[in-house]
């Protein structure tokens, strides 16, 4: 497909480019004030697959501190989330670094989510199909709810995009993001402050 295989790749390149470059003073207040909340870590990185489940790593703001139990143990998202970082995840600057995964070519701007390696196992033979394109920093799951629906809405919006991908999709999608940023829409899933944890269905 020319569009994904060509003009998509150029796009994002030019887009991210050019984001990064406007959006850095932002970028640098919210390193800082990470920086303080998390004690000097405002980066959080971790494996996830990418195209073809190749793995790369990602990188986000570190929304979450370390703090852990007397016997070692991380202590629940919702008490090692920051008030910086609450903000970051409601307002999506948590996602700004991934600008920089999409210049280095692991990511799409607009296309299924990285998720973690360790699902790689659960997926059926139709939810591995989200893996066919480059995840994205955001995707036709995240326009239709984002983490306030399930992995099973999520997947299907996610294969539907495979099949569907076109220029003027993601010009939708990316507008519908727009929107949902500004309302803060979708952000957490009903009872988690992230997300539950996807398993085998």
């Amino acid at each position: 497909m020319v569009y994904r295989d060509f003009f998509k790749p150029v796009i994002d390149l030019f887009i991210s480019v050019i984001a990064f470059v406007i959006l850095l003073p932002i970028f640098v207040l919210v390193l800082l004030l990470l920086c303080i909340a998390n004690q000097g870590s405002p980066f959080f990185f971790q494996p996830r697959p990418g195209e073809n489940a190749r793995i790369f790593k990602v990188i986000k703001f570190k929304t979450m501190n370390d703090r852990c139990d007397a016997s070692g143990n991380l202590l629940p998202d919702e008490i090692r989330l920051t008030k910086i970082g609450k903000f970051a995840r409601k307002t999506s600057l948590d996602e700004l670094p991934q600008l920089l995964n999409v210049i280095k070519g692991d990511m799409s701007l607009i296309g299924p989510r990285p998720l973690l390696v360790e699902y790689l196992s659960l997926y059926n033979q139709t939810e591995k199909r989200r893996h066919e394109v480059k995840p994205g920093i955001t995707g036709w799951a995240q326009v239709n709810g984002r983490n306030a629906i399930s992995w099973e809405q999520k997947f299907k919006f996610d294969v539907w995009y495979v099949d569907h991908i076109s220029f003027s999709l993601d010009i939708k999608i990316l507008w519908l993001t727009l929107i949902k940023v500004f309302k803060s829409e979708g952000v957490n899933q009903e009872g988690f402050a992230t997300a539950k944890k996807f398993v085998k269905h």
